[in-house]
């Protein structure tokens, strides 16, 4: 979660109730204006609380119009009742809620299962808050690996990680939090991730693992973690180094099993020790839930598994965090029960068929030059035309915006700073309806675009909230 600051002005505002909310006497809950940055002296009527909150939400965008995000923002009411009904659960207390606990056993068998694990039944995993968290349970596995490989040379030895600077930021949190050293292998030209030869070069004895993304953040593109295999399978040949390979699969690993069955990147290759994915991503599920999953128990050492007595029962936990509630595991259950792999298929077929045919709209106007066309992850980025110097991505963003489209532009990372782009991702609930009616609006504003004197963004850090 971001830090959150104290309020910026001393003056402190008070909202202002209107007289209707009060739900007898009108003028009863106007007596005191609520203050906003302290706790109110005296309590109100809940229709007044609910209203005064719901009034200041109606000033965030909107969910289903976000193409920055992607988490989902649209479930069956069905999915929304299971979740009602179970958010008062605390996912901890296994002993207390068995059934929950057991549908979560059957998520990490089900996962295993679409992943290749050589034996499910001997696959290691959790549910976890998100990507971020199963980032962090898979980086503190390979590290505790790497250590009782190395005792004899550390804690001296300092232990790196190899990843592509196109990973996500929390891959960054945690080699600072972790204390290991980050090596990024750079974007070199129109390769935008992860080079398997440039990844094997810079791994050495103290390289814990290299992650490998199914799927960048950055333009939708995987990685290929069968070349990346392939090369450290030469480095172990050359020098005797055995360095697993994590899969960041935070969006890939539920899409790639259903429409890219031939691509080889899951426990099938015998290089990758753990996967993790955001249930609440491609998974289709709302945040927040994510899975982290190993080979094997051999994996994931047993030291780092904390054996609690909680509310009477003996409970193996994984985790970062204690207390969550179990509605988003059991929405997770929910929707493997009711779409299946065909069901998971189509979802993610139609998403893919909205997102390239939208890029193939949007390359047809003429204005713009395509990164990626929505063809492995449902995501494109694009950016402006060589010939197009009256506007950038920035202000079409920005543009876009005052239509409700979340749309965002962002300046890619070093050795590729010269480059910005706009994203798309199409995630279900994005109908092929929204996409036509999104590039209509594209379509309308470049006339207004292409007669700027100029482009008029100066602070690109600040044209957009979209940050990696």
């Amino acid at each position: 979660m971001p830090l959150n600051e104290g309020p910026r002005q001393t003056g402190e505002r008070r909202l202002s109730v209107n007289p209707f909310y009060g739900p007898a006497n009108p003028v009863g809950d106007m007596a005191e204006a609520p203050p906003t940055h302290r706790l109110p002296d005296q309590p109100m009527a809940p229709m007044t609380a609910h209203q005064l909150v719901r009034d200041e939400l109606m000033l965030d965008g909107n969910a289903r119009l976000n193409l920055a995000t992607f988490v989902t923002t649209w479930m069956e009411p069905e999915a929304g009742v299971l979740m009602a009904e179970c958010r008062d659960k605390n996912m901890i207390d296994k002993d207390e809620y068995p059934r929950t606990a057991e549908l979560e056993r059957r998520c990490v068998a089900m996962l295993a299962d679409l992943w290749h694990a050589p034996d499910p039944a001997a696959a290691v995993g959790c549910s976890t808050t998100g990507s971020s968290e199963a980032c962090m349970l898979a980086g503190m596995a390979l590290k505790r690996r790497w250590a009782r490989r190395n005792a004899d040379r550390y804690p001296g030895a300092r232990p790196n990680l190899v990843m592509g600077v196109n990973v996500q930021v929390c891959w960054e949190k945690f080699c600072n939090f972790w204390e290991v050293e980050a090596r990024l292998v750079p974007m070199e030209g129109e390769r935008f991730h992860l080079d398997p030869q440039a990844a094997a070069e810079l791994c050495d004895e103290n390289t814990i693992g290299v992650v490998g993304i199914l799927g960048s953040t950055f333009d939708g593109s995987y990685e290929p973690v069968a070349e990346l295999c392939a090369a450290l399978d030469a480095v172990q040949e050359r020098t005797g180094l055995d360095i697993p390979v994590h899969v960041d699969g935070a969006s890939g690993a539920m899409v790639a099993p259903f429409l890219d069955e031939d691509l080889v990147w899951d426990f099938r290759l015998p290089r990758v020790a753990s996967v993790n994915t955001s249930g609440h991503k491609y998974g289709l599920v709302y945040p927040g839930v994510g899975w982290a999953l190993w080979r094997d128990a051999q994996a994931l050492p047993e030291e780092l598994v904390f054996r609690v007595n909680y509310l009477g029962g003996d409970m193996p936990t994984f985790a970062l965090n204690f207390s969550r509630p179990g509605a988003q595991v059991v929405a997770q259950y929910y929707t493997f029960l009711r779409l299946g792999r065909e069901g998971y298929r189509a979802v993610q077929q139609a998403a893919r068929d909205v997102a390239t045919g939208m890029a193939a709209r949007i390359e047809a106007l003429g204005d713009f030059r395509l990164l990626t066309r929505g063809d492995e992850l449902p995501v494109f980025a694009f950016t402006t035309a060589p010939d197009v110097t009256s506007y950038d991505v920035f202000d079409v963003s920005r543009r876009l915006r005052e239509s409700g489209w979340l749309v965002p532009a962002y300046t890619f990372p070093a050795h590729r700073e010269d480059l910005s782009v706009l994203r798309v991702v199409c995630r279900n609930g994005f109908s092929a309806d929204l996409a036509e009616l999104l590039t209509q609006d594209l379509e309308r504003l470049l006339p207004e675009l292409r007669r700027q004197p100029r482009p008029f963004t100066w602070d690109k850090g600040a044209a957009t909230g979209f940050h990696h």
